[in-house]
């Protein structure tokens, strides 16, 4: 799986949990339960933020690494 993947993914699904518990909270009038979810769906966002920054990264790594095989090529070559 790409770097960052993993972390976006579970950001998605912690964003999905935090929903249906903050809307179960809602519903049932338990403050503590709907604020757990906007909590959860926070967590989620900074998660997947992370996996945008790793995948970000990475990126920028294997660019760099294909830019130092052409420049070795041309002075090999």
């Amino acid at each position: 799986m790409d770097r960052g993947m993993k972390d976006k993914a579970k950001g998605k699904i912690d964003q999905g949990k935090g929903k249906v518990k903050e809307g179960i909270g809602k519903l049932g009038g338990d403050r503590s339960t709907e604020w757990g979810g906007k909590m959860d769906q926070a967590k989620g966002k900074i998660e997947e933020g992370i996996g945008d920054v790793k995948g970000a990264i990475a990126e920028d790594e294997d660019e760099a690494r294909a830019e130092e095989d052409r420049e070795r090529r041309n002075l090999g070559g």
